[in-house]
């Protein structure tokens, strides 16, 4: 399983036109959008699980793509490496 990171998403994408854009490479298996507290708008990025070579179908078609007038950011998400506090000691 591999979890994509999207960004650059439109404020007027919604959770099922992410899940539409992306079953064209796969199954979903989860989806995490961010939205904005007070509107319910996408904040512009989202977190998509799929298994593994869907994720990079996924990837290699729509990293680039044009999407609602934004051009989508796709890829793998980053993880911090574990213990890791983000500052220096």
């Amino acid at each position: 399983m591999k979890t994509l990171f999207v960004a650059n998403l439109a404020p007027e994408t919604t959770e099922d036109d992410i899940r539409e854009l992306f079953s064209e490479y796969g199954t979903v298996r989860g989806l995490r959008m961010s939205r904005d507290i007070f509107s319910g708008r996408c904040r512009g990025h989202a977190l998509i699980d799929m298994e593994g070579h869907e994720a990079r179908a996924a990837i290699d078609n729509l990293n680039g793509r044009s999407y609602k007038g934004s051009s989508l950011r796709v890829s793998e998400e980053r993880k911090w490496a574990k213990g890791k506090k983000g500052r220096r000691r």
